[in-house]
């Protein structure tokens, strides 16, 4: 395959080049990207270019070195790339997307809501939201898991994060108050195709009838329950516990509130980023241990020593547990690409950059890298006890100044929910997965996940 000519030169014949065939390789990126990614590595090196239609070419590193280039690098001298298909997601606004001074005191506002104390506190909620699921005894919950009933995993981990964080965020208890949300943010997600996020040419209305009206017809509709939650609760006299209340009482630097927008659209990522995420690894988590018998049994007795009754907290602290997984997030990052555009000059690698290029790190290659992961196909949780990864070997959040606010929520949550299924439900994985290899991971809006729901059946 051609790749073209050099980016940054003539005068550098070992420099990387940005493919030349671009159809090609988006063609295949788009089937199976994490293999594209090793085969760039293996023919050209690293570091080295994509091209991203909207975006241009991104150089990319996946190495220890490279990641430690790039999150230790000035913070004013990164920013999201634009244009960024995740924006009309999340909007303009979202911790996510902004730079600079506003990232620095937007982040400042949100980091208490994901502080260690209060995640702590979140423990019964996990719980009970795992535990309300497997037993069907909610309108949004799926059947009941009793033996013979099939599960669809992403489903009902859909289901158990979305549940969390709607009663994290809003303090949501209430059937009627949870239904209207869950089905505004499934209409909104669903809207959000993949040609809508991969190809920004789309995003045009058209009388009403193109995907893109249907798109924002659903933004508008989600957009217009949360305001309405924050009209009210600014009137209140009292402020409840939750993500939002906490943000109502918090200030900036100046002594400002957040506006009702900016604040709309905070709230927003934190439903879709803080529920598809921790779904899509925990669904790969129940794929491989139920492939792996022996890390299964290793865990289960794990579960049980620990007893019925355990409180959340010892859970989440348990130690093979939390090998599994880091395991799992080692093998399926869901965010596998990790970019940052500079606004001045810049080298990663040797390679320079000039100001408006955008870097990036390939987060599976970082995760397989042969000098420090032995058998990195392999899914084998004992890596995580034999020794402790540094934070450019182990990125699953992203790194630097612009790591995930809410990876720590993230980590406890998934291994409660973990924790709770297996201790109490035996499945046995659908027969077409028990085998070969693991289905391939594609773009779901936020995140990357299976390109099909992993049946379970549930077992006396």
């Amino acid at each position: 395959m051609d790749v073209g000519a050099p980016r940054h030169g003539e005068s550098a014949p070992d420099a990387p080049r940005a493919p030349r065939l671009v159809v090609a390789h988006a063609l295949a990126a788009g089937i199976d990207f994490e293999r594209y990614f090793r085969w760039r590595r293996a023919h050209e090196g690293d570091p080295f270019f994509v091209r991203f239609p909207g975006l241009g070419s991104v150089l990319f590193t996946g190495t220890p070195e490279g990641a430690r280039e790039m999150f230790r690098a000035p913070t004013n001298l990164l920013e999201p790339p634009r244009p960024n298909p995740i924006e009309p997601l999340v909007g303009s606004a979202s911790l996510i997307l902004v730079a600079g001074e506003r990232h620095r005191q937007d982040r400042t506002l949100l980091a208490p809501a994901f502080h260690s104390a209060r995640i702590r506190a979140y423990g019964e909620l996990i719980r009970d939201s795992a535990l309300a699921e497997i037993s069907g005894d909610t309108a949004e919950s799926g059947p009941a898991w009793r033996p013979g009933t099939r599960i669809d995993s992403r489903a009902a981990a859909r289901a158990i994060t979305l549940r969390v964080i709607l009663e994290a965020v809003f303090g949501v208890d209430s059937h009627e108050q949870r239904a209207a949300y869950t089905s505004a943010i499934a209409e909104f997600l669903t809207a959000f195709s993949g040609p809508l996020m991969l190809l920004p040419v789309l995003r045009h209305g058209l009388f009403g009838q193109a995907p893109w009206d249907r798109f924002v017809a659903a933004r508008d509709r989600l957009d217009a329950l949360i305001l309405a939650d924050i009209a009210r609760r600014r009137t209140e006299a009292s402020r409840s516990a939750d993500i939002l209340g906490m943000l109502l009482t918090t200030c900036y630097d100046d002594g400002t509130a957040i506006s009702d927008a900016d604040l709309c659209e905070q709230l927003r990522t934190l439903l879709v980023a803080g529920h598809e995420t921790t779904a899509t690894t925990l669904v790969w988590a129940l794929f491989h241990l139920h492939r792996e018998p022996e890390v299964l049994g290793r865990l289960r007795a794990e579960i049980q020593a620990a007893g019925p009754g355990a409180p959340p907290l010892e859970l989440a602290g348990l130690a093979y547990l939390d090998a599994v997984c880091q395991e799992t997030l080692r093998l399926h990052p869901t965010v596998p690409i990790v970019l940052r555009r500079v606004t001045a000059p810049f080298s990663l690698l040797g390679v320079p950059l000039a100001a408006g290029d955008t870097m990036g790190v390939a987060v599976p290659l970082l995760h397989s890298e042969p000098g420090v992961w032995s058998e990195p196909e392999r899914f084998r949780p004992e890596r995580f006890l034999e020794r402790r990864y540094g934070p450019f070997e182990f990125a699953p959040f992203g790194g630097g100044h612009r790591r995930c606010v809410g990876a720590a929520l993230a980590d406890y949550e998934l291994r409660i929910v973990l924790a709770t299924i297996l201790g109490r439900v035996r499945l046995r994985l659908a027969p077409r997965y028990a085998r070969g290899r693991a289905p391939l991971s594609v773009p779901h809006n936020i995140a990357t996940g299976p390109r099909r729901s992993i049946p379970f059946d549930v077992v006396a």
